[in-house]
């Protein structure tokens, strides 16, 4: 679930009506404003940051760099750019979707072992002439720190710092059963 204005009150009210643990929130907002009103039970997770590209480039993909090869493919108007190495493993990966005019880049990693060699920024220019190519202008993503810098390089900016928190345990609440009425056993005559 994303929150774009975490108040206390929608904070108060989404916690504690979830109670599945493992749900995250992703709440735009630093976490210094967020963490005085959440129970116990959620756990803050490292900082994320919203990106934008308030412009999308028309150019054409970047080559993957000697020992690579690019793949792109498409479905149900969602992109996957993976960069392969010779043997075939996957050195780096990402996808977006167009939603009308604004593009969303979800997934992009690198394999840790690929790290500090273009790989990142060939599957960001893949992915964002794709979704150009498709229509979309601007795009939209949830960085991490180390992410960030990439995408600032590439022309992305902060849009709002992200508060990541997930539900760790499940709410106390009253034991299964609890309020149901029972039947009543029938009486003779």
């Amino acid at each position: 679930h994303i929150v774009p204005a975490p108040t206390p009150e929608i904070l108060h009210r989404l916690t504690s009506r979830i109670t599945t643990p493992g749900t995250w929130l992703k709440l735009c907002a630093p976490a210094e404003a967020v963490v005085p009103h959440l129970p116990a039970a959620w756990r803050i997770q490292e900082p994320e940051f919203m990106m934008i590209a308030t412009r999308l480039p028309r150019t054409a993909p970047p080559a993957a760099p000697a020992g690579y090869t690019a793949a792109v493919t498409t479905r149900a108007g969602v992109t996957v750019a993976r960069v392969l190495t010779n043997a075939g493993e996957i050195a780096a990966r990402g996808q977006i979707a167009p939603a009308g005019r604004t593009a969303v880049v979800d997934q992009v990693e690198t394999a840790a072992r690929h790290r500090r060699r273009g790989l990142g920024t060939v599957i960001m220019r893949t992915l964002t002439s794709a979704a150009a190519s498709a229509g979309a202008r601007q795009g939209i993503l949830v960085a991490t720190a180390e992410g960030r810098a990439l995408y600032e390089t590439l022309g992305w900016t902060l849009h709002t710092p992200m508060t990541a928190v997930v539900l760790t345990t499940p709410r106390p609440g009253p034991p299964p059963g609890h309020g149901l009425s029972r039947p009543r056993p029938a009486r003779g005559p």
